[in-house]
């Protein structure tokens, strides 16, 4: 049996705590399965004194986790304090610059520096594992990098933030506003007292960098993905999009394109028989579109300190076992240098809601101006209630769903601020884009 493996932990969170006590409950199968033991040499974490439901007798205590991360006593770097900067890069670099085996949970990290870290350790020879920083429970990682290496990828889209698929749902099965669903989330632990991070897309946009660098050799650059929240979807966009047989969710989408790797985050509309769409609550889903393979969906808990630490775990008894492999599937030099998001260039079918004036001539001047970028309606539908004689409006601002065949974003934003400039809209039109199967 091979020499005993001494873990490091930096962090003892929710997940790093979660992570020590699996590796003591599962310390026999670990044994076993790893053809070595496994062992919780030493940690750092901020407060000695808070009471984590640890035992850490025996355990080596780092108030520094670049101490730590430098430390001879440990043969493998476990990161799960967080953070683009400071601490966490500090010591993931120094115990990658050692050679060192490191595990990292830490998402911002990656999508700030991915490139110049996996640079770093195929320089020493050094593995890095990340599955616990994309989806929490869910091995896309692993599956990406090593069980479709046989395929060519055309496009990975999900649900990446448990927070925002729990307020949609909320919002559609409840039929509850965005803040109140809001409110709820952060009364539950879902979301932030901040919550920007995850609604305004963020997070999400940091998850898929890292997924298109290994499903397109693209290299991982959070600045080149373009960024929705959904801060702006209403209900009546909820109860439209159920009539028209799709739901709305935020997904994060990477696809190869005849101009380059398209890389997207923003609310979109799904058919409700699709795969994705039944993704409710906190879940997160994502969808591997591959030419051997086909389309495969991968479901599962996307936070949280067991699932998250379940992944920790997976890697830890992957580099244990002695597995290695490229941080990002291929060697630093071969990846192809991302370009700024190019949205307008986005081409796809979209849903428009507008309130139009309620004047002799306007739902044609609206056909017309989309007819001048050559855009083609699927459908067109007047909302809102009907008087005795069935009638709309009544000199009020009528509500109008639109849905469009495929067409390019250019075209479709230059048709709505030519028909706004003629004033038959009121307000801000609300454009979502549609994701088909």
């Amino acid at each position: 049996m091979a020499e005993e493996l001494r873990i490091g932990i930096a962090g003892l969170g929710t997940v790093g705590a979660s992570v020590v006590q699996i590796l003591r409950r599962r310390a026999a199968s670990l044994e076993k399965s790893c053809g070595r033991r496994l062992t919780v040499a030493a940690v750092s974490a901020r407060d000695r004194n808070r009471d984590r439901g640890l035992d850490l007798d025996g355990v080596a205590w780092f108030d520094d986790p670049v101490e730590l991360a430098a430390s001879a006593d440990i043969d493998m770097f476990v990161e799960v304090i967080g953070g683009e900067e400071g601490p966490a890069r500090t010591a993931v670099e120094k115990a990658i610059g050692r050679g060192l085996a490191v595990v990292t949970a830490n998402k911002a990290l990656l999508a700030k520096h991915g490139m110049s870290l996996g640079k770093l350790a195929e320089e020493t020879g050094a593995p890095l594992g990340y599955e616990a920083a994309v989806a929490g429970g869910i091995p896309v990682i692993k599956t990406l990098r090593e069980a479709l290496a046989g395929n060519e990828i055309k496009r990975v889209y999900g649900i990446l933030n448990g927070t925002c698929n729990y307020i949609l749902s909320q919002m559609e099965q409840e039929g509850l506003a965005f803040e109140t669903c809001l409110a709820e989330a952060q009364r539950l632990g879902y979301a932030e007292a901040d919550p920007t991070f995850d609604i305004g897309g963020f997070d999400v946009a940091h998850k898929l960098t890292i997924i298109a660098a290994l499903a397109f050799g693209v290299e991982v650059n959070a600045e080149s993905v373009h960024v929705e929240g959904i801060e702006a979807i209403s209900l009546e966009d909820l109860k439209a999009a159920d009539e028209l047989g799709y739901r709305i969710k935020l997904l994060g989408v990477a696809q190869r394109t005849a101009k380059g790797v398209e890389q997207r985050v923003h609310p979109t509309m799904v058919p409700k028989d699709s795969s994705i769409a039944q993704v409710m609550g906190v879940t997160n889903a994502v969808t591997i579109d591959a030419d051997a393979v086909g389309e495969l969906t991968l479901i599962g808990p996307g936070a949280g300190g067991e699932a998250t630490a379940s992944a920790v775990l997976g890697d830890i008894a992957d580099l244990a076992k002695g597995n290695r492999n490229n941080a990002f599937g291929l060697p630093a030099f071969e990846f192809t240098a991302t370009v700024a998001p190019a949205i307008q260039e986005h081409e796809g079918g979209y849903y428009v809601r507008l309130s139009l004036q309620d004047r002799p001539g306007a739902a044609a001047a609206i056909a017309a101006r989309l007819a001048e970028n050559n855009i083609s309606l699927e459908s067109i539908v007047q909302k809102g209630p009907r008087d005795e004689r069935g009638k709309i409006g009544q000199g009020k601002p009528v509500p109008v769903v639109l849905l469009t065949y495929a067409t390019s974003e250019a075209r479709i934003r230059q048709s709505l601020q030519t028909a706004v400039g003629d004033g038959y809209i009121t307000g801000k039109p609300q454009v979502i884009r549609i994701e088909r199967e």
